[in-house]
């Protein structure tokens, strides 16, 4: 029987919509969707069909009969799994109380059922990847506009200039805005990047300027200087909806052009050259202000200034500048019901919201968790469990993690593929893939907000379930059926849809519900009620950060060099992987089964490497040591060596990925504790590592 459904690729956390072709319960075709994205798809939604039927994902539950990390285990029936983790979590909440439990995922839209499943359980743990991801960022917006990451968005394609510091976004692709990007560029419009060394972004770009590692800070406060200077601001903008602009105007006048050159090994001319153009291009040039800024130490304050120079040109709320996203209700619409539950009235068990009041307490910040749960401080954490999650590759440090993990009688991962820490769990529940697998529906907002869900494909191959499935199953045995009284995805779906007027079948013809035919902009004259600060408006000097003891404007501090013979740890991604997730897929790990080392070509002749040589790097406590194939190149600076997340696993049934390359993440000894306080983020990029050439080199240098 042949079948053609709109769904959502699940290859990565873009979630393409993509269409897809079956027959006889096998994917015949998958492209992105007409409607959205011009049946556009990467290598990585090209492989879904790969991870659907690799032989070495978890099939069916399993749980651990030798020691943790072992790697031995006994399959079970879904229904002795979901009672040994429930029996598990009863125990713990009885002997310890239900806060004693943590839940962590990837985020994403859906993660209000997981948080809702915690919050029901009785415990406020809910956590999430973004400590090493975007929570500087997030955090810079609340502190200046009053609302997260989330609460603006990009008109790039009618820009007139992009501005991206380290935001390599033909490396990490979202499709939408690539294209995005391509048309702004073939309407005439420019692009600069800024990064340690060049990438896909930077070939595609206008100007290019390569900083030496962790002045990206010093680059902006240099532009915020000269923007001042010669005047190329909205002054009405300013005037009407910003605080402390002339604070700003004070601690500015230092960070000359000429300042920031010499702290970032740039060109003075290039960087007055650039300020001439985003005078010409106002205001429609865009300040990116980061997605994966967890890097250096002053990371936040980096992504303040972005926003700051936003402000500055007054691009907000206007065609090619940034906007707010628009819901349901600015569509005049009603909008869906979500699964919800209030958090608890308990104390976090990584300190946000107590101990650290100017964080966002929603998923609080994960790597706080690990030295509370040594010291079981505020309480003993005793469960926790990792929803497509892995912690042991999306954090540093692993060793130190499991040392906390230890003090846990159960660990519990739910995901595609044998992930790190499901691997050193307890119990591990397959879920299904993207394309076996239906979500609730959720609302995507932009200037046409619209909504949107995934729809399976095929039925399951293997004895996987759906996330949905597995924590309606669980919540059942826990008592918790008022949170989650649904037995099946279409009574969630009419329950969903039935404030709005709408039917699943409006989903059919395109796959998504349009809520609006015309972009929504909000009148740029009154734009008040729109920025949640203190006061009302945008706040350059923030009471929050005030009240925790912290500056709005940080001076800068001039990053340190690496020792000789240490380089400096820059990581990154690649347009064929997923960060930890795609390295064994049968299709992308021939495309690249591993991955290597980049060093600046003057830095790899001083010390006899050469192209393809395996190279041995080390952390700076010489813990750990991986080998892996130098890559040479003039375009990256002196002080850094790069390499692609996500490799060096040792999962032996994952033999495509299987000790191939370098961990980033085991190299990052320590560096659960090294963390910006202002911001959130791990300082992932505050990483000295040692490089030298192996003996393990083939070609003999001495003729025997």
């Amino acid at each position: 029987m042949k079948k053609s459904v709109y769904s959502m690729c699940g290859m990565c956390t873009v979630r393409c919509p993509i269409r897809v072709e079956s027959e006889n319960n096998k994917v015949t075709w998958i492209e992105g969707n007409q409607h959205l994205i011009g049946g556009a798809l990467c290598a990585k939604g090209s492989a879904g069909p790969a991870l659907m039927e690799d032989s070495e994902r978890p099939h069916k539950p399993l749980i651990r009969v030798g020691a943790r990390g072992a790697g031995q285990w006994r399959e079970a029936d879904w229904e002795e799994a979901l009672d040994y983790v429930a029996d598990k979590m009863s125990a713990i909440k009885d002997k310890y109380g239900p806060e004693s439990m943590v839940l962590s995922s990837r985020g994403g839209p859906w993660q209000g059922l997981y948080k809702a499943f915690i919050h029901a359980f009785g415990s406020p743990n809910y956590t999430n990847h973004d400590c090493t991801c975007g929570r500087n960022t997030h955090h810079a917006s609340l502190s200046i506009n009053g609302v997260g990451r989330k609460g603006f968005a990009y008109d790039i394609k009618n820009a007139k200039h992009l501005v991206l510091f380290g935001r390599d976004m033909f490396s990490a692709l979202r499709l939408a805005e690539n294209h995005q990007t391509l048309d702004m560029l073939e309407n005439g419009g420019r692009l600069t990047y800024v990064d340690v060394r060049q990438t896909m972004t930077g070939a595609k770009a206008t100007r290019f300027f390569q900083v030496r590692p962790g002045t990206d800070y010093a680059l902006a406060l240099g532009v915020i200087h000269q923007v001042i200077k010669k005047e190329y601001i909205d002054k009405d903008f300013l005037e009407k909806y910003v605080t402390g602009f002339d604070q700003l105007c004070e601690f500015i006048k230092d960070y000359t052009p000429a300042w920031a050159a010499k702290e970032c090994d740039v060109k003075e001319k290039d960087i007055l050259a650039f300020v001439e153009e985003i005078g010409e291009d106002r205001p429609k040039v865009i300040f990116h202000p980061g997605w994966n800024l967890a890097r250096y130490k002053d990371s936040f304050y980096a992504s303040r200034a972005m926003h700051i120079l936003n402000v500055l040109m007054g691009n907000i709320e206007l065609k090619g500048g940034l906007f707010i996203p628009k819901g349901a209700g600015d569509a005049g619409k009603k909008g869906i019901r979500q699964i919800d539950c209030p958090k608890p009235d308990i104390k976090r068990g990584d300190g946000v919201g107590w101990e650290f009041n100017h964080f966002d307490k929603g998923p609080g910040l994960a790597h706080l968790f690990f030295n509370r749960m040594i010291a079981e401080d505020p309480y003993p954490i005793k469960g926790w469990i990792a929803m497509r999650h892995d912690p042991f590759v999306g954090m540093p440090d692993p060793e130190k993690q499991k040392q906390a993990m230890d003090k846990c009688d159960l660990l519990v991962s739910i995901d595609v593929n044998y992930s790190q820490f499901g691997w050193y769990s307890d119990v591990i529940l397959p879920e299904s893939t993207y394309l076996e697998r239906d979500t609730p529906i959720c609302q995507q907002k932009g200037l046409k907000p619209r909504l949107t869900l995934r729809r399976k494909a095929i039925e399951p191959i293997y004895g996987t379930l759906s996330s949905c499935e597995i924590f309606t199953q669980l919540a059942g045995r826990l008592g918790l059926q008022e949170t989650f009284p649904f037995t099946t995805m279409d009574e969630l779906w009419n329950w969903q849809l039935e404030p709005t007027g709408y039917t699943m079948a409006d989903f059919d013809e395109k796959g998504f519900i349009s809520l609006s035919d015309d972009p929504i902009f909000h009148d740029r004259d009154n734009l008040d009620g729109q920025f949640k600060t203190p006061s009302g408006k945008i706040e350059l000097m923030s009471e929050k950060l005030d009240n925790a003891g912290l500056p709005s404007l940080k001076p800068f501090e001039t990053p340190e060099k690496p020792e000789k013979g240490m380089f400096r740890l820059i990581y990154g991604k690649t347009a064929v992987h997923t960060q930890g997730h795609t390295m064994n897929n049968p299709l992308l790990s021939e495309l690249m089964p591993t991955n290597s080392l980049t060093i600046n070509t003057k830095k790899a002749k001083k010390l006899g490497i050469n192209e393809g040589d395996l190279v041995e790097i080390a952390s700076a406590d010489r813990s750990y040591c991986a080998t892996v194939a130098a890559h040479i190149s003039d375009h990256i600076h002196p002080e850094a060596v790069f390499t692609v997340h996500g490799f060096g696993r040792d999962i032996p049934r994952q033999t495509r990925s299987f000790l191939a390359g370098v961990a980033d993440q085991k190299l990052m000894v320590g560096k659960l504790d090294d963390w910006d306080k202002a911001g959130g983020g791990v300082n992932l990029c505050e990483v000295f590592v040692y490089v030298k050439k192996s003996i393990r080199n083939r070609t003999r240098r001495v003729e025997l």
